[in-house]
This record gives C-alpha cells, structure tokens and sequence, in this order.
C-alpha cells in the first residue's frame, strides 16, 4: 500500500466564484494560500485545502472605484470578516469513488469561524506525480453567517435580494511530495 501526499501548488490553481442575485450574478476569483490531498494504492483518500479570504477578487465591475467599494463590502462583517477570518478551509473526511476520475467528496467546511459538513463531485487525474482535481461547490452563505439581503433573514428586498446560494468552481493542481522533499 503506497501513500502520497500531494502538496496544492498554489500558483497553478484557481478558484472562481459566483454569486447571483435577482438583477444578475458577481463574479471573480479567491486564491489557494496551501494545502495536500493524500493519495493511497492510487485514489484519494483524503486532504485540506486552505483559501485566503484576503485576495477575493471581483472580475465583473470594472469600475475602480465600484470595485474597490465591492470588495471592501466583501470583506466586511456582511460577508466574509477577513480581517478576523483571513482564511477559509475544507478538511475531507471521506470519499467514494463513482468511476475512475470521478469522486464524491465529503469534508468540513469552515468559514468565519463556522463549521459544516459539504458534499461534491470532483474529477480527479494523477499523471505523473502531478495531481489534478476540478469541479464545482455550491454554498449556502446563511449557514456561514453571512445574511446580507438573503431572503431568509430579510423581508421585501424586492431586486436587492441576493441568492444564499453560492458557487465555487475549482481546478487544483498538486504535485507529488516524497520523503525528505518539501516543495513550498
């Protein structure tokens, strides 16, 4: 039985999110500050990943100045709280393979402090001690403490309402890291 652990390379992986409202969606990119998946007789058994809340992005308001108003926004008590919570992490605690490349993966998600049990499906491929894993995580905000203009908390909101859901499409890579190796 061969375990590998798989270190996330960072500058080769993206995270993308979107968040929709009744007028339309927002859209833009979070970054990966670390994390590894462990890999035993070949299948994922495992892994962490950690976000850095701090480099949310917004890609779609292209002002400056609506922009920086925007993320300042983001980054407040009404959304993510990253100067008490500069992070965000998904610890899985079990997975199940569906097909050769295709797994459904269960972790703790934490954001703001929050904890909940999240499900998805992931592609998964190892070619060569590099891994890569893609696919899509839909949130729920409110389970995170996040209520701006959600209709759960917030009565005729009218087309300022904004959906609970949010969405997070991932495409890791990792690279194999063997004993006595640390790649940073």
């Amino acid at each position: 039985m061969e375990t590998i652990n798989f270190e996330i390379v960072s500058s080769n992986s993206s995270v993308e999110w979107t968040g929709r409202k009744v007028t339309g969606a927002h859209n833009g990119t979070i970054g990966i500050k670390n994390g590894n998946f462990i890999f035993n007789d070949g299948k994922i058994k495992g892994g962490n990943v950690v976000i850095d809340t701090t480099s949310i992005k917004i890609l779609d308001v292209t002002d400056p100045a609506t922009n920086t108003q925007f993320a300042g926004h983001l980054a407040s008590d009404d959304f993510f709280s990253i100067e008490k919570f500069p992070t965000a992490t998904l610890d899985i605690l079990s997975v199940k393979e569906i097909s050769g490349t295709t797994y459904h993966l269960e972790g703790n998600l934490t954001i703001k402090d929050i904890t909940h049990l999240v499900g998805f499906e992931a592609q998964v491929n190892n070619d060569n001690n590099t891994l890569s894993l893609g696919g899509k995580l839909i949130i729920d905000r409110t389970k995170y403490d996040i209520k701006f203009r959600s209709g759960n908390f917030f009565k005729d909101l009218g087309d300022t309402l904004i959906y609970n859901d949010f969405e997070l499409d991932f495409n890791i890579t990792a690279e194999a890291v063997f004993t006595g190796e640390s790649k940073n």
